[in-house]
């Protein structure tokens, strides 16, 4: 099998997960990662037998590199991603795509000049919970769609220091939405709010979202919660799905009401193999660029109401 000589920029949590997937697929080699931290990067690399650079452009430079995973904090996204594309480097960064609507769009645009591939880590997508409950829902298991309940809740996490909950923890389930019901947001209604002192941001967002064909999502987001929970319920017509999404698993009740039997996946893997298969068939990703910019839209159209107290069409959102 022919790999995909691949690297990580930003070995934070997240960014060692992205090393630790890419030295276990059978489709990827792990060719370097790139940090700040020297402790952190060598540590890194020295784990995954690969190199590591304190300078990711130095990096970039290596042509035997083929596409990266970019991993850094979210208000760095652009300048990363934007030297990464003229670099040549196919693409996957983490979610959110950018911290402004003007830097995913340019990131958008030149990945499409260039003909890189661009996508974005929603990583929910690939949890089998959710991709068994769009199955379900495609298959008219529940009728017609209604609304969508969702929680994302628990306690502060100290190593999130550029961004809130919008951003960290409601863009999740606003793209599971999405994704489901495979329509268009149209307008949000959103509460947020700061309670912690040593949070920058909100800490707490409740979000409602109407979107195209007369669905409704509703979604609390908090990091008050002393327990971690992560939960949808999606409300149709002939009974309702119930996901977990940390158990990854599904109740469905109503007319149809089914035991729903779900083989266990970890979503990072089926993401990070995903996108290296669109790297090698040079195809377009199952989580484009387009998708993050859209995510991203809504938690902005969610901050812009809260702070204005009135519902924000999307359409508004520049």
């Amino acid at each position: 099998m022919n790999k995909i000589k691949v690297a990580v920029i930003g070995v934070g949590a997240m960014g060692q997960n992205h090393a630790r997937v890419y030295y276990r697929l059978d489709n990827a080699e792990l060719i370097a990662v790139s940090d700040l931290s020297e402790d952190t990067v060598s540590r890194i690399a020295k784990k995954y037998d690969c190199k590591y650079y304190l300078n990711y452009e130095e990096m970039l430079k290596d042509p035997e590199i083929e596409a990266v995973s970019i991993c850094v904090p979210t208000t760095f996204h652009h300048d990363v991603v934007m030297k990464a594309i003229e670099a040549g480097k196919h693409i996957l960064v983490e979610k959110p795509i950018a911290f402004t609507l003007k830097e995913a769009e340019e990131m958008v645009q030149l990945a499409k000049d260039k003909g890189i591939v661009l996508s974005t880590g929603h990583v929910e997508r690939f949890n089998p919970a959710i991709q068994k409950a769009k199955i379900l829902i495609e298959n008219d298991v529940i009728g017609d769609i209604v609304s969508a309940s969702a929680k994302r809740v628990g306690p502060f996490p100290p190593r999130i220091k550029d961004v809130g909950v919008g951003i960290d923890l409601a863009i999740h389930d606003l793209d599971v939405m999405y994704y489901l019901f495979n329509e268009d947001p149209i307008e949000v209604y959103a509460t947020m709010g700061s309670i912690l002192e040593k949070c920058e941001y909100e800490d707490h967002a409740e979000i409602m979202t109407k979107f195209e064909n007369g669905i409704t999502g509703i979604l609390e987001v908090n990091w008050l919660t002393p327990y971690k929970r992560r939960e949808l319920e999606i409300t149709g017509t002939d009974g309702i799905i119930s996901v977990d999404y940390i158990d990854q698993s599904i109740d469905v009740y109503g007319k149809f009401a089914q035991d729903v039997q779900i083989e266990h996946k970890e979503p990072l893997k089926e993401e990070l193999t995903s996108f290296l298969n669109s790297v090698k068939t040079k195809t377009q990703p199952e989580i484009t660029g387009e998708d993050g910019l859209n995510a991203l839209k809504m938690v902005l159209a969610a901050k812009q109401s809260s702070n204005k107290r009135i519902p924000v069409s999307i359409s508004e959102i520049t």
